[in-house]
């Protein structure tokens, strides 16, 4: 399980720090900061490569690093927060980046992204000046480390790898050389594949590919899940809810059958889900007491989608290590959030959850089952901060030098 979670330098968090406990909620007013944590977590799985992207990639098509960074002074003093002084910059003393890391129960993980070295990558051959590059918008990997423990410390480290060289640690402490050729663009994760000399990266790659993501499934009337599609076992519904019906029939299959029926008539008394299959084609449908056909589903409503959608993601019989919920309660009826919070705890119990939610019903229906933690943020002079939670009072964590 990951217990804490670092960001720093991202959008409006400067430095962060958060404990997890398995299933954890994050909430707090529009414009708190929930948006940036959510992104800043999908960053991090971004630097696994797979389904889940780039990292480099993702922050260049926001406009690169500058346009992600952290806006406000490197450091607030006391005097700033109690207003005594205005909120003003001074001259910089650490590197322009952005920092994002964890903690788990196994290894940790920790990147550093920072601004491309100016003037160009490469050297031209006939004149053996430095090649000016078009990628402009895109950051460079600076530093990353794995390590074991709750924080990245001398003593703790497993792999470190600083510009282009990776380092690997022996069992008698000593390091070797793992790589020296490490593209600037490209983590360590997704180049390094040396099951026997690195597990630990294989481990930390294979374990941050596993986190799922859910965020705004599209209901308009063209979305993917209205629409009939070919089928296949799905155990795990894809991100954007294409394969809702083949999910729901491979949960009918593996045995999820009365959790699912149980669900569904949480949400809607009396009703039924069921699957048509038509040349290979699947397509789902609900059947509603007081209908005499079932309902197709393009003719059902945004909110009942999304549950539906919700419950094939939080049923999955491939449970992640991580599983990464966003305003799920978009569209829901707040009578539905009774129904919404049961699947999320029953899932809790086989992956790790975080959801990010504005929404009191939701909120409301998770305090009263007494398993989820919850943090709430807010902004103080722009900087987002967990209520409650003092400077010198968050979980321990370590930024490395470069």
């Amino acid at each position: 399980m990951i217990r804490t979670l670092a960001i720093a330098n991202y959008r409006s968090i400067r430095d962060l720090a958060i404990q997890l406990h398995g299933l954890d909620i994050v909430t707090g007013a529009n414009g708190s900061g929930k948006s940036s944590l959510y992104r800043a977590l999908r960053l991090l799985a971004e630097c696994a490569g797979g389904d889940s992207g780039n990292v480099v990639g993702s922050l260049a098509r926001d406009g690169g690093l500058s346009s992600t960074l952290w806006a406000g002074p490197e450091t607030i003093s006391d005097a700033m927060r109690r207003g005594e002084v205005p909120v003003q910059g001074t001259v910089r003393k650490a590197s322009v980046n952005l920092k994002l890391g964890y903690s788990g129960d196994d290894f940790g993980y920790l990147v550093d992204l920072g601004m491309p070295v100016p003037g160009g990558v490469g050297f031209d051959q006939e004149t053996g000046r430095p090649r000016p590059s078009a990628f402009g918008l895109d950051p460079e990997i600076k530093r990353e480390q794995i390590f074991s423990g709750p924080v990245a410390r001398p003593g703790s480290l497993l792999v470190d790898r600083k510009g282009s060289l990776a380092r690997l640690r022996g069992a008698g402490g000593e390091w070797t050389e793992l790589s020296r050729r490490l593209d600037t663009y490209q983590s360590m994760l997704t180049e390094v594949s040396d099951q026997d000399r690195a597990p630990e990266v294989l481990r930390v790659r294979d374990s941050v590919r596993s986190w799922r993501f859910y965020d705004h499934f599209r209901t308009d009337p063209d979305a993917p899940a209205r629409q009939a599609q070919i089928g296949t076992r799905t155990p795990v519904l894809h991100h954007s809810g294409r394969d809702l019906a083949a999910a729901l029939q491979t949960l009918r299959e593996v045995g999820v059958e009365q959790k699912l029926d149980t669900a569904v008539g949480h949400a809607f008394p009396g009703s039924r889900l069921q699957v048509a299959v038509n040349d290979g084609r699947f397509s789902m449908e609900l059947k509603q007491p007081g209908m005499l056909r079932p309902m197709k589903a393009a003719e059902l409503s945004d909110g009942t989608l999304r549950f539906l959608l919700l419950t094939a993601a939080l049923l999955t019989p491939r449970p992640p290590e991580l599983m990464v919920l966003n305003e799920p309660e978009t569209s829901l009826h707040v009578d539905l959030m009774p129904a919404l919070a049961g699947l999320i705890v029953q899932a809790s119990a086989y992956s790790q959850l975080i959801v990010v939610t504005h929404s009191e019903a939701l909120l409301a229906a998770l305090r009263e089952t007494g398993a989820a933690h919850e943090h709430e943020l807010y902004k103080e002079l722009g900087e987002t901060r967990i209520k409650g939670l003092g400077a010198l009072e968050g979980p321990l964590w370590s930024w490395p030098k470069r």
